[in-house]
């Protein structure tokens, strides 16, 4: 139940900061210069992005289990997270640089082939490396000013990441044309790739991993996914999670469409900037409200004011700037405490896990966390451009109504929608602190060989 110093919990954050660039410029900005500049058919490019991610439900729990039983004298997760940094930069480098005057058949493939690569090698790193994090405390509230760091420090990459573009673009002074969103997106990789190896590098030497648990039982991938999925408030939680996930990656997605298209602005990475550093500001305020209140109200109370504040955008048009300024602000209040408090609470759902197994598995429920994530993400880029697509769009042409209701809908009704349900399923969420402390109290006592009550089922005796 130890505390981790100041410096730990940085060094465990860095390669959240650094690995945001799989996030912004993968979901924004990618799918824009690839259809706009590489010319690959929007349609096609969201039909992409959903296939390759579909494979990641069978990598992610392949290289969490893997992670978990792996044994090298570096321990499970650190050997992981230094291959796969190395693995995802080489990814970064081939897909911010395409070739030119390809056609479009042969762009298409050409994505295809390097985001699959990107996301295979991503998963390589980012799941022991989220695995890594519970491992790390087993104290209730300080899981949850880690992961807030770590969050934190994610969605201040993410800051980066939205800003980063623009600002290359006016530091190198690159013309608004194809030939200079190419050399901006070079002149992102040269940053990106040290970046990413650098902030890894920091966190594998920082740590020396627990000992790995004795072997308790034999691997069976099928029966793990099961018991991990019959675990109670694993279920809801990740059923509440991506539910909200899907809606939230819709307006990541289409952003950059809504504001040039809907409210004919050019200020899209302003408004981006606006959410994600509001989103940081106000996550001590969540981290203490968690602390008072615990993670579940927090939660569900965060996820009601990015909600509430969002669908009104459904109502704005052209000239609206100040108006969806105010409402991107509120919505963002809530922003940082969706991605944090959520992380802190699967830490205690693994806990529960391992009560009722006997085993430590954090790589298998992170990877089940990671899938949902992605699929989530998937589901929001490639339903999202997709119908798009099929609504009529045409880039750099003014668009038709349909296409103006469309991003409308899809924009801000779905994404509220979704969070509303979200909200319905997380009040069933059973984990307090006071019940979190009994799993932890009653993990010792098994551990010594005595039977023991299940927590959360009264009567139920564990032996």
């Amino acid at each position: 139940m130890r505390k981790l110093s100041a410096a730990a919990k940085a060094a465990y954050s860095a390669p959240a900061f650094s690995l945001a660039v799989v996030g912004i410029p993968v979901y924004v900005y990618i799918p824009k210069f690839y259809t706009d500049v590489v010319g690959v058919h929007i349609s096609a490019l969201g039909a992409i992005l959903l296939i390759v991610r579909l494979f990641d439900a069978f990598t992610d729990p392949v290289i969490g289990i893997f992670s978990d039983r792996l044994q090298t004298p570096m321990g499970r997760r650190r050997p992981l997270i230094a291959a796969g940094a190395v693995l995802t930069v080489f990814a970064i480098a081939l897909l911010f640089n395409p070739p030119e005057e390809m056609a479009a058949d042969a762009a298409g493939l050409y994505f295809m082939a390097m985001i699959f690569a990107l996301f295979l090698f991503w998963t390589v790193v980012i799941v022991p490396y989220e695995s890594l994090g519970p491992e790390l405390t087993f104290d209730y509230n300080e899981r949850t000013a880690l992961f807030s760091m770590r969050d934190g420090a994610l969605i201040a990459g993410t800051v980066i990441a939205a800003a980063m573009p623009g600002a290359v673009r006016w530091a190198a002074g690159t013309a608004d044309s194809a030939a200079g969103e190419r050399q901006t997106f070079f002149i992102l990789s040269l940053i990106y790739i040290p970046l990413i190896l650098g902030a890894c590098a920091w966190c594998v030497a920082a740590f020396r991993e627990r000992p790995r648990p004795a072997e308790r039982s034999e691997l069976r991938i099928g029966l793990w996914l099961r018991a991990s999925l019959a675990n109670r408030p694993f279920r809801i939680l990740l059923i509440a999670y991506t539910i909200s996930a899907i809606g939230n990656n819709l307006p990541a997605t289409l952003i950059l469409y809504y504001v040039e298209y809907v409210l004919e602005s050019s200020a899209a990475d302003l408004f981006l900037a606006l959410y994600f550093v509001t989103g940081i500001v106000f996550l001590p305020m969540w981290v203490y409200l968690s602390r008072r209140t615990g993670k579940k109200a927090a939660w569900i109370a965060s996820m009601a004011i990015n909600t509430g504040a969002f669908f009104w955008v459904f109502f704005l048009g052209p000239g609206d700037e100040m108006l969806y300024g105010i409402l991107v602000f509120l919505s963002g209040i809530g922003f940082g405490a969706t991605l944090a408090i959520p992380s802190a609470i699967q830490a205690d759902v693994i806990d529960y896990d391992e009560l009722i197994t006997g085993d430590r598995r954090e790589g298998l429920y992170i990877s089940l966390w990671s899938i949902a994530k992605k699929l989530a993400a998937a589901a929001g880029v490639g339903a999202g451009l997709a119908l798009l697509g099929v609504s009529g769009y045409r880039p750099g042409v003014i668009q038709s109504d349909s296409v103006i209701l469309t991003l409308r809908v899809l924009y801000a009704m779905v994404p509220c929608l979704c969070n509303a349900i979200a909200i319905l399923i997380a009040l069933y969420y059973p984990i307090s602190h006071d019940i979190q402390l009994r799993i932890r109290g009653a993990i010792k006592e098994r551990a010594a060989g005595r039977a023991v009550e299940d927590p959360l089922v009264p009567g139920r005796v564990l032996g």
